[in-house]
């Protein structure tokens, strides 16, 4: 019962609270206009270009974030498996890892590394979205910050769409930078397993449950923001 005497409502069933993670997906910034002029070839190079300098902050923080949920985990098992997330990125023995292949990217569209790696073009929109991201990461109970990352969920169409359309798009772009992308269609689907186990797991109690789901609409949020910031500064073409 809660404080004033009220009964709590039941929590729901895993199938119940799955598919309300799900549904979050409608959310998701594959609906966004800028994505959708992205991916549906009404995007000019300046655009394109400037998406993946604004994406590349994002990419850079990922281990940050990962690291920050190591950090505050005390479970050796969940350290054992969300490692592999921090190597995916930043690269280990012979795989250069996620944030090189962004780079590879960022030269397929006619930027310069170290342009990229400066960090110069990054908008205050784009920065204040992801930098929220990683505070929360850090200060919030490990569990809370592995069930952000539950956006996962949605990744993969919105991978597959750009293998499926860019090259025809933009032909333009070199097809070895897109290699980001083939990777992380799987990726995306190997680690949303483990996350969404986990957090069906242990938000078990309906007061738990509807908190993951603020969670993951805070998540839904700060890649919304990402593509407004980048809207209102490149320009969306109808």
């Amino acid at each position: 019962m809660s404080p004033s005497g009220a009964v709590s409502a039941p929590a729901w069933s895993r199938a119940e609270f799955e598919q309300r993670l799900r549904e979050r997906g409608r959310a998701y910034h594959i609906h966004h206009p800028f994505n959708i002029m992205l991916n549906s070839g009404k995007a000019s190079p300046e655009q394109i270009r400037g998406w993946v300098a604004n994406r590349y902050y994002y990419q850079i923080n990922i281990p940050v974030k990962d690291a920050a949920i190591l950090a505050n985990c005390e479970e050796r098992a969940v350290r054992r498996n969300w490692v592999q997330r921090i190597l995916d990125h930043d690269g280990s023995g012979d795989d250069p890892g996620g944030i090189e292949s962004w780079l590879r990217l960022a030269e397929a569209v006619g930027l310069e590394r170290a342009q990229v790696e400066s960090l110069r073009q990054v908008l205050p929109g784009v920065r204040f979205a992801v930098d929220a991201y990683v505070n929360f990461a850090r200060r919030a109970p490990w569990q809370e910050a592995v069930c952000a990352s539950l956006t996962e969920l949605f990744a993969p169409e919105i991978h597959k769409q750009r293998l499926a359309g860019w090259p025809q798009h933009y032909p333009w772009i070199d097809s070895a930078g897109l290699s980001y992308f083939q990777s992380r269609v799987s990726l995306a689907r190997r680690d949303v397993e483990f996350g969404l186990a986990l957090t069906l797991e242990r938000f078990d109690t309906r007061a738990a449950q509807e908190r993951a789901l603020e969670i993951l609409q805070f998540k839904l949020d700060v890649l919304w923001q990402m593509n407004d910031a980048m809207a209102l500064a490149l320009g969306v073409t109808a």
